[in-house]
């Protein structure tokens, strides 16, 4: 099994919101909601997701450019947008996904996501970062 399909499978069977495979090889469990788990990696270590694996439950447009930006060289998204796909794409990052929306809906799931509306045409990855951890 590889590193993509270890993460992938504890994300799953554990019902993780978010799971990492370290460049240092360790393996850890996260479970908040949102990108939250995210920004609380980057905050404590801005280089901590340098070359990582990650399995998601929800990639958007936000989470995929913070972790393109953190160094994140492969993902795996339970759920993933067109917006983040997008991302991924123009900064060749490897990813796979069980589905894929146009995209991340809001939790009232009256629309989009706020983070996605608000990010949807930014170009800066770099901008988005910055928002995100500050």
């Amino acid at each position: 099994m590889n590193k993509l399909e270890e993460v992938k499978k504890i994300l799953l069977e554990k019902k993780a919101s978010l799971v990492v495979f370290y460049k240092d090889g360790q393996i850890k469990e996260y479970y908040q909601n949102r990108i939250k788990d995210i920004q609380d990696i980057l905050k404590g270590n801005k280089t901590a997701l340098q070359d990582a694996i990650v399995a998601d439950k929800v990639i958007g447009k936000v989470a995929a450019s913070v972790l393109v930006v953190a160094g994140v060289k492969e993902i795996y998204a339970d759920l993933i947008s067109s917006y983040a796909i997008d991302v991924l794409e123009k900064n060749n990052v490897r990813y796979e996904y069980r589905e894929k929306v146009d995209y991340i809906i809001n939790q009232a799931k009256t629309g989009m996501c706020p983070m996605e509306s608000k990010y949807k045409d930014e170009n800066d990855i770099n901008k988005i970062y910055s928002e995100m951890l500050n």
